[in-house]
This record gives C-alpha cells, structure tokens and sequence, in this order.
C-alpha cells in the first residue's frame, strides 16, 4: 500500500457528499462534469439553494455551494473555501423585484418571496430597509412570479426572474445586483462553496481535491461556452444571444473584489439584526502537505 497525499499509508479516502445548484447560472462550474470531461471526485446532489443549505448545515453535506446569507449564519460550523462564488460586478439578471411601484413606495406593502434563496431574500431586506428606508411585509409562497404576474410585488430567483425580466416591462423588474452596486459600489456574491468544519479538519485533502475538480471544470467551461450555452439552451429555452449575455454579466471568481462585497453585505446584515456577529469573509487555506 502506498502513501496518499496526506502521507498516511493504507488511508483510503471517502467522497464528500456535494452539493449542486439546480438552476441554470451553475453549469458555468458543473458542464465539465455533465460531458464527462472531468471527474468528480465526491458525489453531486442537485438542489434549490434553500434545500442545500439545510443540507450542508445538517450535516446531509460535507461540501456544498450554500447561499452567502446563510454561510454567514453558520461561519463557525463551516470552512469557507477559495477560488469559486456565484454573483456579479453589478447587474446579476437572475435576483430581481418585480413590482408595478418602485422600491421606495413599498413601506407596508406586502412582497411575496420564494423559500429557495435566503440571501436574495436578505438583500432584499437590506435594500429596502438600509437604501430606500421602507419596511414591507413578506409573505412566502411556493410561485411568487405567478403573483407578480398579477401585478404584486414579488422576489424572484433563478429562472423565474428570468422569465420575469422576459415577460414583463423592464420599468417593473429592478435587479438586486444593480441596485446594491448602485448604492455600494460593491459586488454581489449570492452564493459561496464551504465545507462542514469537522470534515475539512478530517480530510483537508478530499475537501482540496474537490475544489481543484470545480475549478478546473471551470476552467474547462470558460474555454468552451458554446458548449455551456448549448447544455443551457437545453434545459431551458432562452431568445437567442440570452446565455451569452447573462453568463458574461455572472461572476464565479471569488476574487479580492467579491470577497470585499461579501464582507459589505455581512455588515449589512448585522447592521438590520439578521445575523449577530460579523464573520470573516474570507476564504480559508485548503492547501495540505503532499
């Protein structure tokens, strides 16, 4: 028997039970695997943000991407990893409020929002609370864009707020993204990859090994987005020229710029009560001795 790359002779590492986003702004990161391009070196559960949250914070998951709002809730339980992110310089496209008044018009309206994103809900409430000085009331329902095509104020993520920006007037669809750049200056992160604690202080390896095998399937998606606009095509039928725009407006680098607007969204976020301490936001070191 030989030595692995934590040096401990006969040690047969375990796959980490991952998660994956259920939506079409992943396959950026995940086509490789898809195409059988790139292994996976643990095993993939495709979710909706909210379910993988619970999951990983469960302890379901041993490594997950998991939504920022809900990684700063649960810091000291988790391992924030580097390299990766789901969000954007600005306008994000797949976050978005769509409702026939403007957010500063909204103190006591109520505002129905899905269960599958807690960190679009949460800025929601930062801009409307911290920007525009209102506070509505929400409501959770399972099809909020059916609402807002009834003319309510509605969040909506994912592909619901794309359907949202298609259908209905761009004067009635305000992009969370734009808005927080606007008022910040910052980037959007919306969602990170971390890893439960006691599994990263067990297999610091396999954590690391599973990271390397994200970036390098996007890597490989980067050099290849005819590929990743044809699987999105696919999935999900957009106006041709859709994908091409909206995956060149997401940013998945987890870079010095997207770590400073998850560390300006945390100190919102403590600043209206929603978490109760500011975490560190930024990444932890993976590397192990080999």
């Amino acid at each position: 028997m030989g030595l692995d790359a934590a040096g401990l002779t006969g040690y047969h590492r375990v796959k980490l039970r991952s998660g994956r986003i259920r939506y079409t702004n992943d396959l950026p990161v995940y086509a490789a695997f898809d195409a059988g391009a790139i292994a996976y070196p643990g095993t993939l559960h495709a979710d909706v943000p909210a379910r993988l949250n619970a999951m990983l914070v469960g302890g379901e998951l041993d490594m997950s991407p998991i939504s920022a709002f809900s990684w700063a809730q649960h810091a000291r339980e988790l391992v924030l990893l580097p390299d990766l992110c789901i969000g954007a310089r600005d306008e994000v496209v797949s976050v978005v409020l769509a409702s026939p008044q403007p957010p500063e018009r909204l103190d006591g309206a109520r505002i129905f929002v899905t269960s599958e994103s807690a960190s679009g809900a949460n800025l929601l409430r930062v801009l409307l609370e911290r920007r525009y000085g209102v506070r509505p009331r929400y409501e959770t329902c399972d099809d909020p864009l059916e609402r807002a095509r009834e003319g309510e104020p509605a969040l909506l993520i994912g592909d619901r707020a794309i359907d949202a920006l298609i259908e209905m007037p761009r004067e009635n669809v305000y992009d969370l993204g734009t808005l927080w750049h606007e008022w910040t200056g910052q980037q959007t992160v919306f969602a990170v990859w971390a890893a439960r604690r006691e599994v990263f202080e067990r297999d610091a390896a396999a954590v690391r090994d599973c990271m390397h095998a994200l970036t390098d399937a996007y890597t490989w998606s980067r050099s290849r987005m005819d590929y990743v606009v044809a699987e999105a095509q696919r999935v999900r039928q957009r106006p041709a020229g859709f994908y091409e725009s909206y995956y060149a407006k997401l940013n998945f680098t987890f870079h010095f710029a997207a770590q400073r607007g998850l560390e300006a969204f945390c100190r919102e976020l403590v600043a209206i009560g929603a978490i109760d301490t500011l975490p560190h936001a930024f990444p932890e070191a993976i590397g192990v001795p080999a």
